[in-house]
Formats: C-alpha cells, structure tokens, sequence
C-alpha cells in the first residue's frame, strides 16, 4: 500500500520559494531554502521563520485524563502557562513528548510531535477517561525565532509581547491574523511560537517575510536543537528508552501520590544509560546518529550527531552508560576509524554562544 505524504497549508508556499523539499514524520517538509548553514547563522545572529504545521494538536478536557496521561503534575499549571512533559507506555518507554497549555476554556492543549498525532489521539482515547478531540489539522503553527525575534514580532502586533514569560502564551493578533502567541522554541534562542487557523496562516507567513523575517527549513533546525541539547524524538527517545535514559528525568513526577501511566515501571528500573553529549576533537569526520562510542565504562552509540555551524565542530548527543561523566575522554567509530572525542554536558551553545569553554577534562 502506497501512504501520500500530508502537506502543511504553507506547501506551496515552500514550492514558490524554491525549497528543497523532504519528507519528515509523513508530512512533506521544508529542509532548506538556501543553505542550511545559512539559515542556522539568521536564527542564530537575527531571526529565522519555521513551518511547524505538521506538528499535532490534542485537546483533553477532562483534568483526571490529562494528569492520567501526562509525566508532570498539571494541578498547579494555571491559565496561560505551558509545561514541557512526556507520554509514556506501562513500561515506562516514551510514547511522545509534548507541550500542554493550559488554556481557559479548561482542560489542555497538547502539541505533540508530527509522526506521532494520530497514534497519541487513539492512545489516549483508550485511556477511558473523557473525550479527546484531535485538532492538529485544522491549526497551522509557525516558529519566530532569534535575538531579533520579539522585537520584530512586537511591531506586527498590538500586544504587549516583553511580558510573555518563557513557556506562557497569550491571545493576540498579529499581522492582523488572531492567534495564540507562546514563548517557546526548539532552537535555543528566544522567540516565539504562533498558533493559528490553518485558512489564515499563508498570509501569515507573507507578512512575517515581508518584515525580514528569513524562512528555514528542517535542516537548520537539527542544527538548531542539537545545538541546544534538546532531543528529537525517534532518534533520542522512543517507546524502547525511559525518561531517565534519555535525559529527561526532570520531567517525571514520582514524588506525589499522582498516578500516571508507566510511574509504576519508573520507579521499579534503575536505569544503567544515560544520553549526554560528545564533542569530536579530531579531525576526519562528522558524528551521525547510530556510530559506536567506547568509553572507559563500557560501549555507547550517539543518538543524533551533527556538525555545528556555531562551534565549527562536529556534536552529538550520545547514549552512553550511566558511570561516564563530562570532561571524560572517548573514541567515536567513524568510517571503520576511531576518533577521539570528549564527553560534554549539554547544551553546546545557549543564545548563541559557545559552552565549550566550561568544559574541564578529567585525567585519566
């Protein structure tokens, strides 16, 4: 059976500008426009435009299906504000990870990751619990960011933008479409996320490019978030690995007394992996996802790997065992020969400079 790739309202937008095309989570995505060092250096020094209408939309209003379903404890997460969390299975493998909203007709909006909308919605159908809509398709969602970021997008709009607070959202208009104006971002740099109808978003877009704003494609943003130190789901994390191997322990709620799927195998597991990042010292190649790691506790195998237009070094994010530290040396097999590397925490860069210089080797 033949599967067609779904096109974001923005496709032949894409088309008209020349972008390369590609198919990304079975929607037919923007992977570069020009250069993909490029278009990294605008989000990074200015700011940069991002189609994330392939992403999904849920909305849960029943409170007891939401807490049921989610990683993190929504009971204090008031109108207005947003919270990082993860879905998991019963055993504690990681379905998707999401933002919820918490917006004020009730209950949540959740943005989950484009592959995986349709198997969330039915997931959670199953649940039990109350009615789940699936809304993805009917919302477009468009990334600004950059340093320049919200100044731009302040003079497309009458609200008052400098008191958004990093993952709150507001109400708005902007470019004379209403919208849904949230802080957040997947680049590492500040700027905003915009959520609006679907039949409104190409004139959206038009007026954004038209202040300056420079569109970007998937490529740059890899670069971006692997940049940033934030995982990618299906590379990074997936139904096989826990939060805890994945570097994302911080948003498991095993404190309270709160139950959610998979809490139970979370607390029975001690995990024995974790995910943290590598830096190639030498030369000779680039780090990719799936090339083997020997640390001096065992093998590893990076998860994503990329080079980094920013540092001019080439980064991974690597799944490695639990002992290994930041600053430990290491060896990356890369085309059948092993290069020396070393063990970083991430993020590699924040607001676009380098962390590098933070890093202290361990002797050996």
């Amino acid at each position: 059976m033949v599967v067609t790739a779904e096109r974001t309202p923005l496709h032949d937008e894409h088309v008209r500008l020349g972008a390369q095309m590609t198919n990304f989570g079975g929607w037919v995505m923007p992977l570069q426009y020009t250069s993909i060092r490029g278009e990294h250096s605008a989000v990074r020094e200015a700011v940069g435009l991002f189609d994330l209408s392939h992403m999904g939309e849920l909305r849960v209003i029943d409170e007891r299906l939401a807490q049921r379903v989610v990683t993190r404890d929504l009971a204090r997460l008031q109108t207005g504000r947003i919270q990082y969390a993860l879905l998991c299975n019963e055993e504690g493998g990681i379905i998707d990870d999401v933002l919820v909203y918490a917006v004020a007709e009730g209950g949540y909006l959740l943005v989950v990751n484009a592959g995986n909308q349709d198997g969330d919605f039915e997931w959670m159908q199953a649940q039990g619990e109350g009615p789940v809509l699936n809304v993805g398709r009917d919302w477009a969602l468009v990334g600004v960011q950059g340093p320049h970021a919200v100044g731009l997008v302040q003079r497309l709009t009458n609200s008052q933008l400098g008191g958004v607070k990093y993952y709150r959202f507001i109400e708005g208009t902007v470019a004379d479409v209403a919208c849904v104006i949230s802080r957040t971002g997947y680049t590492g740099e500040d700027g905003f996320e915009v959520m609006l109808p679907s039949t409104r978003v190409v004139e959206f877009w038009q007026a954004l490019a038209a202040a300056g704003v420079r569109p970007c494609g998937l490529g740059a943003r890899d670069t971006l978030r692997l940049e940033a130190g934030m995982n990618l789901y299906g590379q990074d994390m997936d139904e096989t690995v826990n939060p805890v191997e994945s570097g994302l322990a911080w948003t498991v709620d095993l404190a309270s007394a709160r139950d959610f799927v998979g809490k139970a195998a979370l607390l029975a597991r001690t995990p024995t992996r974790q995910l943290i990042g590598v830096l190639l010292e030498d030369k000779g190649g680039v780090l990719r996802a799936h090339q083997k790691v020997m640390t001096r506790a065992g093998e590893g195998e990076i998860t994503s790997g990329t080079f980094s237009p920013t540092l001019g070094a080439s980064i991974a994010l690597a799944r490695l065992p639990a002992g290994v530290g930041a600053g430990e040396r290491a060896q990356v097999q890369v085309r059948g020969k092993a290069l020396a590397a070393r063990i970083v925490k991430p993020p590699f860069v924040r607001h676009g400079k380098s962390l590098l210089a933070s890093i202290k080797e361990k002797p050996l």
